[in-house]
């Protein structure tokens, strides 16, 4: 039989607001929990994102995680407050 992932046990601190910041500019979101926090979709993209404490050790991820955002062909980030939110979803929108 095959062993299911485990989810995050404790969500960061500060994934509501962001979830909140993300939904008031009208973005689709989804809290997945595992491999990565959230699934996002914004103007016809999505985003696969993955939420730390702000200031905390980057690297505090369980093995699994850590594999799955080093070995994933598409885009996730890593971000840890509400501007990196907004800023890596609007940013593609922006002029040059």
């Amino acid at each position: 039989m095959s062993r299911q992932p485990k989810y995050a046990k404790r969500v960061d601190t500060n994934q509501q607001e962001i979830v909140e910041a993300l939904r008031a500019i009208k973005c689709d979101v989804v809290v997945i929990g595992y491999p990565v926090d959230l699934l996002v979709g914004y103007r016809k993209r999505n985003f696969l994102i993955e939420i730390k404490r702000e200031g905390a050790y980057v690297d505090k991820r369980q093995k699994d995680q850590r594999d799955f955002i080093r070995n994933w062909r598409g885009q996730v980030r890593q971000l840890d407050n509400v501007d990196e939110a907004i800023r890596l979803v609007t940013m593609a929108y922006e002029p040059s």
